[in-house]
């Protein structure tokens, strides 16, 4: 009995040193995370005069060394009252909600048409799509530009909706996600139950993909959020400008004010941040499907 007591100890010993070791290297890495995120808040909250004169917060003769007094919102009020900026926001919101439900919707439904309907020339339009995804985003936007033109949707909230509502990228991720999450088998006794391919779709199809729902919903409103060069190209009205946009155009030609612009930084990432945390399980969830079966 003297060797087991003996060996059960130093594996206790040897797995609560991993796990310290893990713990430690987790809390490193999040402090290198996080620390461009505090400077950019911190900086927020600082004037002209204190924003080169100390790294975080204004040093002075408070707690911790802070000039607590010289703390200030004044940037978040400017935002407000003379830029205007919550037009900004209510334009970027729009523009990601709306874009993210038809991105996903379009995508959903292409790709459950490629994984789960037989119909003549599948494998081309397959094939289709996976060549549309090597194409940089860069040589769309000048044969894009045109054929708005022609259209008459420049300047207007459609030019920038209509070409995002079924992206390639997302039809093949619902392809892949179905193929995985949905037996034929299923569908076929709903067809024999006489279900329709939209009921099927609606109420079989898309709750067993849920979670790639969530991660694409968040993956198309992050980047329509972030998008800056479109919009620049179709928009030309100051008042239909998305919060990006805005933010870009606090620069001035012969000074900055950092303080503005790290405020408006601030308030175009915490939206997004928190929409990030509420559907985190839902977006690694979504990137996994379809990762055994394809």
């Amino acid at each position: 009995m003297t060797p087991t007591l003996s060996i059960t100890p130093r594996r206790t010993l040897a797995k609560l040193s991993a796990a310290c070791l893990t713990y430690a290297m987790l809390a490193a890495s999040a402090a290198i995370v996080l620390t461009p995120f505090a400077y950019l808040l911190a900086s927020s909250l600082k004037t002209g005069e204190d924003f080169f004169g100390s790294l975080f917060l204004p040093a002075g003769e408070g707690v911790f060394g802070v000039a607590w007094g010289r703390i200030t919102s004044a940037n978040y009020t400017r935002l407000i009252s003379e830029f205007d900026f919550t037009n900004n926001i209510v334009n970027s919101v729009f523009l990601a909600s709306t874009t993210s439900i038809l991105a996903t919707l379009g995508a959903a439904m292409g790709g459950y048409a490629l994984a789960m309907i037989r119909f003549p020339g599948r494998r081309f339009v397959t094939n289709l799509v996976l060549f549309a995804l090597i194409i940089p985003a860069a040589l769309m936007l000048a044969p894009s530009y045109q054929l708005l033109y022609f259209l008459g949707l420049l300047d207007t909230y459609t030019g920038l909706i209509l070409p995002a509502a079924a992206p390639a990228f997302g039809v093949f991720l619902f392809r892949q996600a179905f193929l995985s999450s949905l037996p034929p088998q299923l569908l076929e006794a709903g067809r024999i139950d006489g279900c329709g391919e939209l009921r099927l779709f609606v109420s079989i199809g898309l709750p067993l993909v849920r979670p790639m729902i969530g991660a694409f919903v968040l993956i198309t409103y992050l980047g329509t959020w972030n998008n800056f060069i479109w919009p620049q190209i179709v928009l030309q009205s100051p008042e239909k400008l998305p919060l990006s946009v805005a933010i870009a155009q606090l620069r001035g030609v012969y000074s900055q004010d950092y303080g503005l612009l790290m405020a408006g930084t601030v308030i175009s990432i915490a939206p997004v941040l928190v929409l990030f945390l509420l559907l985190q399980r839902e977006f690694i969830a979504g990137l996994t499907a379809g990762a055994v079966k394809g």
